[in-house]
């Protein structure tokens, strides 16, 4: 799926072009999203970065309030959804990703220079560190529909590796 984007005027736009993927209806479709200098949007004065987009939700980072912070906005509803527990003071996020249901939010997320891979479960508000006992550099995690799997690489011993484990931090690979 390719993602577009550019400035016009003060809106910004996003065009969807892509393969048809299965259960999804109306592709290509194009999106505007406008900016609000208020925080309560998707592009905002802030850094929006690593947008992923699944079903109606669009997930991503924002620095909109002073850290790399996990934001995740329903577009069906046209507004941000409340994420209590994910985001830290002491910590960074970078690489979000979400199951097709929108419950399960994969990410990595630095606290004092390392790195792990966490899943947050929308509906009980827990986080559940993946990574915690492996000793590998980590990064880009993706998670699967069912929110069941999460892959990610990582480096052990200096050259990156797909892994991929469950919810509960057990390696399935």
């Amino acid at each position: 799926m390719l993602i577009r984007y550019g400035m016009l005027g003060k809106k910004v736009w996003f065009c969807l072009l892509g393969l048809m993927l299965a259960g999804c209806q109306g592709y290509p479709r194009s999106l505007n999203l406008p900016y609000d200098a208020g925080g309560r949007g998707v592009n905002t004065p802030a850094s929006e970065l690593s947008p992923q987009m699944v079903g109606d939700y669009l997930i991503l980072v924002s620095d909109r309030k002073g850290s790399q912070d996990v934001f995740l906005f329903d577009m069906a509803q046209r507004q941000l959804i409340d994420l209590p527990g994910l985001n830290s003071l002491d910590a960074s996020v970078n690489d979000p990703t979400i199951s097709e249901d929108g419950r399960y939010i994969a990410y990595m997320s630095s606290r004092l220079g390392l790195a792990d891979i966490y899943v947050y479960d929308r509906d009980t508000g827990l986080t559940q560190n993946l990574t915690e006992t492996l000793q590998a550099e980590v990064r880009r995690p993706v998670i699967s529909a069912n929110g069941e799997a999460i892959a990610f690489e990582a480096n052990e011993d200096g050259r990156w590796n797909i892994r991929v484990y469950d919810r509960q931090g057990n390696a399935l690979d």
